[in-house]
């Protein structure tokens, strides 16, 4: 009996896990041909650029990193441990990023922050955002590694957030009229240790006030069960914890601000390739104002391997569906009730204007933005939670789950 126990303990296997190896392989190829297109094309910063992206797409699947749905719990639920982490994630970013923008260079290369004006585009723009990062189901970040995941619903939601991205490009230089302070950066304004000082004040008291409510709620806060599985086999396969996930975005920003020489964004991308889009079909955007301005025009004549945020927004999607396949999990689903695929759209097009008239999307504005040392960034906070809300609330009416039951 003892012997028969010994064996049964030797022979017991370790948890299989399931590997999709026909994504897995494709997406590797396409990743390893892309990087050599990419630095034969343009140059090996660019290749690098989109490998940062691609490890950006495998640690937002791998942590389930979004705003979207950290939100929706936080005003449904009460649970704000998913806001703590994004605080915890800029703030790790922002110790970074003011000193570094300050400096003005590191490395021989120009840096620049995630800095814009504070006005009327901001607080309409992000406030649609919002509204629309809950009815698409995503936000920037999260459209892009659900549809890596294969995500058929997400891919509506981009391809609706490109049209609303050059829809936004059309109407800017009119909401850019509107009343408005010029960009505000702390860092600037105060000197880098006050400015670290209140911008890691005021993460910390939003994190302070999530973990109140919470409590108040629920008596205390959230407690996460322990993985069944560790070390290299949850690196590769997932899922990761929370908190290392949003370590792991921090630190891919800041590799990014060093290599770019400017923070990580998603949404001019979309911008760009709609506008590409329109005018292959006859649309005369070229004519438009936004797109006469020199960095727009430019980037208009060249090719998308040109623009940093492309090749980033690329390998996003890819390493998303590396991590997708080597969590057994890649499996695009194509039936979606009318309705769901409606707010989708609807949402995507919100999101896109959104993100131009308030210059990004929870990437571009508020993470980048906030670790920037740049007001514009708190402003898109405030202006997206309260336009989140008002999608939280309008979910259940395209049959999705919010304040009631569908």
């Amino acid at each position: 009996m003892i012997m028969a126990d010994i064996a049964a303990t030797r022979i017991s296997p370790v948890p299989a896990f399931r590997i999709d190896r026909g994504p897995v392989t494709t997406v590797l190829l396409a990743l390893l041909a892309a990087t050599v297109a990419i630095g034969t094309l343009v140059d090996a910063r660019h290749a690098a650029l989109f490998l940062i992206g691609s490890l950006l797409g495998v640690s937002l699947y791998h942590g389930s990193f979004g705003f979207t749905g950290g939100w929706r719990r936080f005003v449904i639920e009460r649970r704000g441990r998913a806001i703590r982490t994004q605080m915890l994630m800029i703030a790790v970013a922002a110790i970074a990023f003011i000193p570094l923008i300050a400096a003005g260079s590191a490395f021989g290369r120009p840096l620049v922050g995630a800095v814009a004006p504070v006005g009327v585009s901001v607080i309409v723009g992000a406030a649609m955002f919002g509204l629309g990062m809950q009815l698409g189901g995503g936000c920037g970040s999260g459209t892009l590694f659900t549809v890596g995941g294969g995500s058929s619903r997400m891919l509506v939601t981009l391809l609706f957030f490109i049209v609303g991205a050059v829809l936004g490009t059309a109407h800017l230089p009119w909401w850019l009229e509107q009343p408005s302070l010029p960009s505000i950066s702390l860092g600037t304004e105060l000197g880098v240790p006050l400015a670290l000082i209140v911008t890691l004040a005021g993460l910390g008291l939003v994190a302070a006030v999530s973990a109140l409510v919470e409590r108040r709620a629920h008596g205390s806060l959230e407690t996460v069960k322990a993985p069944s599985t560790a070390g290299w086999q949850r690196l590769l396969h997932g899922p990761w914890p929370l908190v290392g996930a949003g370590l792991a975005l921090a630190a891919l920003n800041i590799a990014t601000l060093l290599t770019a020489g400017h923070p990580w964004s998603i949404t001019y991308g979309f911008g760009l390739w709609g506008a590409k889009a329109a005018a292959a079909v006859g649309v005369p955007v070229a004519t438009w104002e936004f797109w006469t301005w020199p960095a727009q025009a430019k980037a208009l004549q060249a090719s998308v391997l040109e623009d940093v945020t492309s090749v980033m927004d690329f390998g996003i999607i890819l390493g998303a569906a590396l991590a997708a396949g080597l969590a057994g999990k890649f499996a695009p689903k194509a039936a979606l009730p009318f309705a769901s695929l409606l707010a989708a759209a609807i949402g995507g097009i919100l999101m896109g204007y959104g993100a131009r008239l308030s210059f990004g999307c929870n990437i571009g504005a508020l993470f980048s933005g906030i670790a920037s040392g740049s007001v514009h960034g708190w402003l898109w906070f405030a202006s997206a939670f309260i336009g989140s809300f008002a999608g939280v609330w309008a979910r259940p009416l395209f049959g999705l789950d919010g304040f009631r039951k569908p």
